[in-house]
């Protein structure tokens, strides 16, 4: 018997599919489907049934037919039946907690750990709902037309103009709406600047750093000055896209860029290393410009999370000191949510075209909806006073686990500025990998420093923890210390 689609939407408000196959006739068939679509979840608890007469009709099958399925059912338990309220599933007849054919290890990697210390996570209950949802009200009614088809790849004017105003006022970037390109975050920028099939860019300086229109090169080339630790997805991007990156070292003032010698390229986090946590101190900022200025090369600024310092104002982009020499980058994974796959690339004029012939007429934008309701948050307020509050909150995070640890673990020392959403922990030499293995026995996730460490460099860094302490609710976060706390103390 062929497959049938039973489309009763209009009597019980859902759409049923059943597949009507198998042996023993159509009462027989209906039976096995209904069952198997209650077992299977697609028929939930409560859910009504269409009328005998309705799902006989859509079947082409007779009345009788599906009468005698459904008492089936019934007498198995599968179904109720009560005078006045028709034919439900029963609430008993739950689905089994594990989906069909997904391994129970999934399902237990899906649950999670019990406490959440991973860095890179903003506090996800803290999402601004309705603020958005109101900039997205509004920005929806005020959109025009034509923002619902093709559009510029670029991003939409609305959102450019609302950040270059916002940058500069808040990050001292130095731009006009016309150099910035809205993308999906860092690694699409990336692989915009850095992909293997995308044109290249004449510097116009003459210099070593031209972007080279080689075949399998991108708007920018390798090889490409990285700090000694940092993130090894980024790394893992880049080498994908045949990109050579040569790690720098590390101290408490940043990277040291003195050794830069003849990258096309640099690639920092001058607001707030990651992870290590110094600042650029003043002069490398200037050195490295100058660097970029002798060797006609280009700074990428990762700003990544230059809203969030707490001891003081936050330091400004790098970007300010010289537009034509810097890419600025950033997003708003973490001030707002990763889930919004919103960032933007303020480009010197050289690279604004061939970013934008990267990108494609099409594929890989942004949500447009997401970048009128962005710029409508912004615009309002909104977007400041969600940082404002989440720098308290997050300052409150780091100030609790710095004093647990005081009181719990005194022998483990909390390095870096006070900034951002996570913390390193120094730890006593020989013990890092022993700490995350206990912490992990304790159903506590963390990353530990080594993991970021640049395969090429040194381990500059020695032994640590990189403990995020944004990621857990308000609720769970003194209970996710404590389990820190008794790890660390055991150390």
């Amino acid at each position: 018997m062929a497959e049938s689609w039973v489309n009763c939407a209009e009597r019980i408000g859902v759409d049923l599919h059943l597949e009507l196959s198998g042996p023993g006739g159509r009462r027989a068939a209906l039976t096995r489907a209904l069952r198997e679509a209650v077992r299977g979840g697609r028929l939930a608890p409560g859910t009504r049934l269409p009328p005998y007469r309705s799902l006989a009709a859509d079947l082409g099958v007779a009345r009788n037919t599906v009468a005698d399925a459904y008492a089936e059912l019934v007498a198995e338990g599968w179904l109720t039946a009560r005078q006045g309220s028709g034919t439900r599933v029963a609430e008993r007849a739950r689905p089994s907690r594990r989906t069909v054919g997904v391994p129970a290890r999934a399902s237990a990697r899906a649950r999670g750990p019990r406490h959440d210390l991973r860095q890179g996570r903003p506090d996800a209950s803290a999402f601004p709902r309705a603020a958005w949802a109101a900039s997205y009200r509004r920005a929806l009614q005020a959109a025009p037309s034509e923002a619902f088809g093709p559009g510029d790849p670029a991003g939409r004017r609305e959102l450019r103009e609302t950040l270059a105003e916002y940058l500069a006022r808040a990050r001292g970037v130095r731009t006009e709406p016309d150099r910035i390109v809205i993308c999906s975050g860092f690694a699409h920028a990336l692989r915009l600047l850095f992909g293997r099939d995308t044109p290249g860019v004449p510097d116009g300086t003459g210099g070593p750093g031209a972007g080279g229109g080689a075949a399998g090169g991108g708007v920018l080339r390798g090889p490409l000055g990285v700090e000694g630790y940092g993130l090894g997805f980024h790394r893992e991007l880049l080498a994908a896209a045949g990109v050579r990156t040569v790690p720098l070292r590390l101290d408490e003032h940043g990277a040291r860029v003195a050794a830069l010698g003849r990258e096309r390229a640099v690639l920092l986090t001058p607001a707030h290393q990651f992870p290590t946590g110094g600042p650029l101190r003043p002069e490398r900022r200037a050195a490295v410009i100058d660097w970029a200025r002798a060797r006609g090369s280009v700074v990428l600024e990762d700003d990544y999370d230059g809203e969030f310092r707490y001891d003081r104002r936050p330091v400004g982009a790098l970007q300010g000191l010289d537009p034509e020499r810097v890419i600025h980058i950033g997003s708003v994974s973490k001030s707002l949510s990763p889930a919004l796959r919103l960032g933007w690339m303020v480009l010197p004029e050289r690279y604004v075209e061939p970013v934008l012939a990267a990108k494609g007429e099409r594929e890989g934008w942004a949500s447009v909806p997401d970048q009128l309701a962005l710029a409508d948050f912004v615009a309002q307020g909104s977007y400041d006073r969600h940082v404002r509050r989440m720098r308290q909150r997050y300052r409150g995070r780091r100030d609790r686990l710095v004093a647990a640890l005081a009181e719990r673990a005194p022998h483990i020392e909390v390095t870096g500025v006070a900034a951002g959403l996570h913390a390193v922990l120094r730890l006593p030499p020989g013990t890092e990998q022993s700490v995350v293995e206990a912490a992990a026995r304790r159903g506590v996730a963390l990353d530990g420093l080594a993991s970021f460490r640049h395969p090429d460099g040194p381990a500059s860094a020695g032994d640590g923890l990189v403990v995020g302490y944004a990621a857990p609710a308000d609720h769970a976060y003194g209970a996710a210390l404590e389990a820190l706390c008794e790890v660390l103390a055991a150390a």
